[in-house]
């Protein structure tokens, strides 16, 4: 599987919303259990948000928290969908769903399951989650 990241672009159902990520073509999927996203079915991939850009939609976004109002859930106003959220696991980084991408370009998905109905304890088993919003180092590219 290679790690080489490529440009993916995507958007929400009714094209309000639109994204470039630079990703692999492999991405890793987290499936959590917690409580919001059992309901929406969350499934989705980290990135740094440096590799994240809003191309368009910004007006059309809404933001939803709760509990510790870490996790920044974002919909579109219009169709109701989340193509991409700030995860609390990684708040330095981009939760991005993988059925909000164009076709072509995500060749596999890999899925990790979260433990979200025990977070801290779900972190403390998974601290590497951590590094799905982290930039490699120049060391760790050699």
């Amino acid at each position: 599987m290679s790690s080489t990241n490529i440009i993916h672009y995507g958007g929400c159902h009714c094209g309000q919303i639109r994204f470039k990520v630079i990703a692999p073509s492999a991405v890793i999927v987290f499936d959590c259990n917690c409580s919001i996203c059992t309901k929406k079915q969350n499934r989705h991939f980290i990135v740094p948000s440096t590799d994240f850009t809003l191309l368009q939609g910004k007006n059309h976004l809404t933001t939803y928290t709760f509990g510790t109002n870490q996790a920044k859930h974002q919909f579109c106003k219009t169709c109701g969908v989340q193509s991409f959220y700030i995860p609390r696991s990684n708040p330095d980084g981009i939760g991005v769903m993988p059925h909000c991408i164009d076709q072509g370009t995500v060749q596999e998905v890999i899925t990790k399951t979260f433990n979200g109905q025990q977070w801290e304890e779900s972190m403390g088993k998974f601290p590497e989650i951590k590094k799905f919003s982290q930039h490699p180092s120049t060391s760790d590219m050699e």
